[in-house]
C-alpha cells in the first residue's frame, strides 16, 4: 500500500509551471529521486518558488557556518518541532555532510548528549530558543554565542535558519508530508 506523501493534492509534473517543473527535475536528476517537499509545495506554485528562494538564500550561500552546521540547525529543531519529515529528510542530508551515520539521529533526540564541540552546542542552544522560544531571547543569548567565536553574521544565520525551518517543520505537519523513503538510509551506510 502506497500512502499519500500529502493531505493536498499533488499535481503532476506536465500540469506545472515551467520553471517549477524544471527545478523538479534538476533535484531528480542530482539526488536520484525527488523528495516529496518539492512535490507537496508545488501544489501552490507561487508559494513554492519563495520558499525554495528563501532556503536556497540561508543554506547554500557562503557562511561562517559549514553546511553540516546548518543541518544540524534544521535536525535540531525539526526534532523539537516533532516534524518527521524534515528530522529524516535534513537527518539524511547532515550525514552526508558531516560524513558522520550517528550524528543526526544524535542531533535529533538530544543535542546536548551528542558528539558535537561546545561552538556547535552553543549553537543549537540558541537555534532551538529562536525555534520554541523566541520572545525570550535576550542580550545574554548573544553573549553565549560571541564567546563561542561567532560572529554577528553568524548569529543572523544561525537564527535565520532556526526561523525559516520552524515555519518549514509547521508545513510539512501541517500537510502531513511523508519522508521519502530514500532518506531513510542515505549517509548511514558506506558507499559500496
Amino acid at each position: 500500500m502506497q500512502s499519500a506523501i500529502s493531505r493536498f493534492p499533488v499535481p503532476a509534473l506536465d500540469e506545472l509551471p515551467a520553471d517549477v517543473r524544471n527545478r523538479i527535475l534538476e533535484v531528480q536528476e542530482k539526488a536520484g529521486f525527488v523528495p516529496n517537499v518539492f512535490l507537496t509545495l508545488a501544489h501552490r506554485p507561487d508559494e513554492f518558488r519563495a520558499f525554495f528562494a528563501y532556503h536556497d538564500a540561508l543554506m547554500e550561500k557562503e557562511s561562517g557556518l559549514s553546511k553540516a552546521e546548518r543541518e544540524m540547525i534544521v535536525v535540531a529543531t525539526s526534532g523539537a518541532n516533532q516534524c518527521q519529515y524534515c528530522v529524516v529528510a535534513h537527518g539524511a542530508i547532515l550525514r552526508v555532510r558531516a560524513r558522520n551515520p550517528l550524528l543526526a539521529d544524535q542531533v535529533a533526540v538530544n543535542y546536548r548528549k551528542a558528539d558535537i564541540t561546545p561552538r556547535q552546542r552553543a549553537m543549537l542552544t540558541f537555534a532551538l530558543k529562536v525555534a520554541l522560544q523566541s520572545a525570550e531571547i535576550g542580550d545574554a543569548d548573544f553573549a553565549a554565542l560571541r564567546e563561542h567565536g561567532f560572529a554577528e553574521t553568524d548569529i543572523w544565520d544561525i537564527g535565520a535558519v532556526a526561523a525559516f525551518f520552524a515555519m518549514s517543520n509547521r508545513l510539512a505537519n501541517m500537510t502531513s508530508m511523508r519522508p521519502n523513503e530514500e532518506f531513510f538510509l542515505m549517509g548511514r551506510l558506506p558507499k559500496s
